[in-house]
């Protein structure tokens, strides 16, 4: 498969807040680094972080643009409520072996009623 359409099928898991589909898109090592937050190393803390994200605020992504390039997917996304971002997927063989996101975490935060952290 290539990568765009891996991204493709993971945004379908994604909007079905569906953990164990997700997982299965990523290597067992792989990274997921959203950069508002720490990276998470690995497919059951990547499963994990998802499980606890669709537990506290309601996610959905809108696919506005998938770009390819070579081994890399680029995924840029909107959700209903506003919050817009970026995804770079590094695809191997069909799975995703690292992840880095963007997006403004405190819009998040906001647009979702949950606390902000104190600095």
């Amino acid at each position: 498969m290539k990568p765009k359409e891996v991204v493709d099928k993971w945004v379908k898991a994604f909007n079905q807040q569906n953990v164990d589909a997700l997982c299965e898109f990523y290597t067992e090592d792989a990274v997921n680094h959203q950069v508002a937050n720490l990276p998470v190393k690995g497919r059951e803390s990547i499963g994990k972080m998802f499980k606890d994200e669709f537990a506290s605020a309601e996610m959905v992504c809108i696919v506005e643009n998938i770009f390819e390039d070579g081994e890399w997917a680029i995924l840029e996304w909107k959700d209903p409520k506003g919050l817009r971002g970026c995804g770079f997927f590094h695809i191997i063989q069909g799975k995703i072996d690292f992840q880095r996101g963007y997006w403004d975490k405190l819009s998040f935060l906001r647009l979702n009623g949950l606390p902000i952290p104190n600095q």
